[in-house]
Order: C-alpha cells, then structure tokens, then sequence
C-alpha cells in the first residue's frame, strides 16, 4: 500500500501535535498535496533552494525541514527572494514542503531532548513546563462498565502524570435518571425513575487529545446518553514546555566541559559570560534564541545556559549567577535532523528517509 504526504504528516504530529506550536509559527504543510504519493523524505534543517536541489537528485518529493520557509503571508512570488525561489522550485517540482518547529521544541523527545542527549545528560526535565495545557474529564459509569471506560481512557492518552500511566480517581456512588418514551436506555424503562450503582471516574488530558478520548469513552461506554463533563486545570504540563534541564553523569571543571562542548555539538566557537569558580554539573539547553528561558535556567539552579542568539546586553542579565553559552543557532539545532531521520525511519520503510548534507546555516566564522 502507497504511503501518502498525508500518512507522514500525520505520523509527526502524534510526536509533536501542531497545536503545541507558538503563536507566532507556521509548522504544518506549508508546500503540495497532502493526498501525493510520497517517493522519498529528505530531512533539513531549513528549505532553501539548494535543498529543492537536493531532493531533485534523491528523488524526494517530500522535504521534512524544522524551520518554516514561510512565516509570514506573501502577497507575491514572483522569484525576488529566496524564499519566493524555493517555493517556486518546489512546486514547479512537485516537492511538497512540511516544517516542524516550535511544535517539536515544546515535547519531551524533541529538539531540547535531542541536544541533552548528545550531551550525555540524566533525568532531563522539560526546563519551563507550560500552563493551561491540560484538561480534566470526569465520566459517570456504571459499575460494571466502569474498568472497561477506563481502560479506554488510558489508550486514547488520558491519565498519564509523568513517568505514571493509567492515573484516574474513582469513587463509587448512586447514579439517578428516568428515560422518556423516545429513549433507548441501556438500563430501565421510559418513565420509571432509576437508581444505579455508578463509579465517577476523573481523568488529566492533555487538551489536544480532548476529540480523540472523547471518542474512545462514548465508544466504551454502555449508555445511550453519557453523563461527563471537562474543566480546564491550571496546572503545569510536565510534558510540554520550552527548554530542557539535566545533569552530567559527574561533574567537570569549567574549561573541560567547555571542551568537551565544542567536540560533542562540532562546534567552532562559544561565546560566553565570565566563568565561574564552580565545576559544571546542572546543565540548561534550548536550541535556537533561548534568551526568554535564562530566568528559568537561573531558578533552576543550572551551572551554565547552553543556546544561541543573546544580544549584547543580555549578557550582562547572568550577573555572575550561571554562565551563558551562546553556540550559534544552527549549532544548537542541528542535530534536530538525526531526530527525525530517526523517527521516520523506524515506522516507514518502503522508501527512503534521507538527511540532508546540504550546509543551510547563513552565518560563518573568519
């Protein structure tokens, strides 16, 4: 059976759902026919035209790349930039063009994730958890209905705190209802008031996934009319946020991590605040502009800030309290690339998952 654009989109959304992108983002399918038979992923770190190029040789029709080529609307194309260029390439190609971006900086397992990984880090955190993800659901059941609801719950994605699945509270209690002549119920008699032994059954969700477990519990379920509602919950997602946090295996001189830094992410250069008189142990990351987290890095007790893109006063804003390593932006994601030949390479099969060798970084060293 054909694999479509649509199959491997979709199969990257489960990792990192479009709805956890920021505001300001343009992830999704950005270029062609979600409906296309898909010939080969080429994975990038960014669509330019080299990479159309590329995908042209490789016999890709499909380029996977973490930055959008658009962020904001184009009234024309008519070839003035590069990213009215690469557009024009790819659909005069037929190569369709799909971004993956703050949406899979904000999940454990992605860009942050990535990054502690090469890094050798231990119980890596998500650094800033977000607020106002989450959704609570509360469904009456019968008694004997109640563990197969549940168990329902738990495999459309409910109830899942951490490193903890299956999390519910239940408590049993007497359930009331009188059906009327048009209903069909699964208990009792129209006009006859019932009284049944029920288990109230609370969940945590995540709000994405509200449609999906809705489903799953009304298809679970026994009575013709489910009694449930949904409350949204303030509480922090530990499973969605911006950043990421760990340890080193053992602690390292300064100057020592700073070396093994430059040899582990390839790098040329570091630029950083004054060094402290304290090894490295507690590590921050966040690939890409990472300023907006240095409070949280600095709260979090990390020894050192690893990201990119600090103006020059930022610097000033450690004020001796952590050290702040700026490794460059595409320094910082590059590795994003391997995630995601990864990923896609162990679900699709029948065709190739290429990474990019094409150099899209803009910004060189003398």
């Amino acid at each position: 059976m054909n694999t479509i654009i649509r199959d491997i989109t979709n199969y990257l959304e489960l990792f990192a759902p479009l709805s956890l992108q920021e505001d300001y983002d343009n992830a999704g399918l950005i270029v062609g026919n979600p409906e296309t038979v898909v010939t080969g992923v080429l994975v990038s770190l960014d669509s330019t035209e080299e990479v159309v190029d590329e995908a042209i040789r490789l016999g890709c029709n499909l380029i996977v790349a973490h930055h959008p080529i658009i962020f904001k609307g184009l009234k024309k194309i008519t070839g003035k930039t590069y990213i009215e260029r690469t557009i024009i390439k790819a659909i005069k190609n037929d190569i369709a063009i799909y971004a993956i971006h703050t949406n899979l900086d904000n999940v454990v397992g992605g860009v942050n994730f990535k990054i502690a990984e090469k890094l050798g880090l231990q119980n890596v955190q998500i650094l800033s958890p977000k607020a106002n993800q989450l959704l609570k659901l509360t469904v009456f059941v019968p008694s004997q209905n109640a563990e197969t609801v549940a168990a329902a719950l738990y495999g459309a994605g409910a109830g899942q705190i951490g490193n903890y699945s299956e999390c519910s509270f239940q408590v049993a209690g007497i359930g009331t209802f009188k059906p009327n002549d048009s209903a069909n119920p699964t208990i009792g008699s129209a006009d006859v008031l019932e009284k049944v032994d029920e288990v109230r059954i609370e969940v945590i969700l995540p709000f994405y996934l509200q449609n999906q477990v809705l489903t799953a519990m009304k298809a679970a379920h026994i009575y013709e009319e489910v009694a449930y509602y949904i409350s949204p919950i303030q509480n922090k997602n530990q499973e969605v946020g911006s950043g990421a946090i760990g340890n080193l295996p053992e602690p390292m001189e300064t100057i020592q991590f700073l070396t093994f830094l430059k040899e582990v992410m390839q790098l040329g250069i570091i630029k950083h605040t004054v060094l402290l008189n304290k090894k490295i142990e507690r590590i921050a990351v966040c690939g890409g502009a990472g300023g907006f987290l240095l409070n949280d890095a600095i709260s979090s007790k990390a020894d050192i800030f690893i990201t990119s893109d600090f103006k020059y006063h930022e610097f000033f804003d450690a004020n001796n309290r952590i050290i702040i390593a700026d490794i460059g932006h595409y320094e910082s994601e590059q590795f994003t690339k391997d995630l995601l030949v990864s990923y896609l390479s162990e679900k699709f099969t029948n065709f190739a998952v290429c990474l990019s060798n094409t150099q899209t970084n803009p910004v060189y060293y003398f």
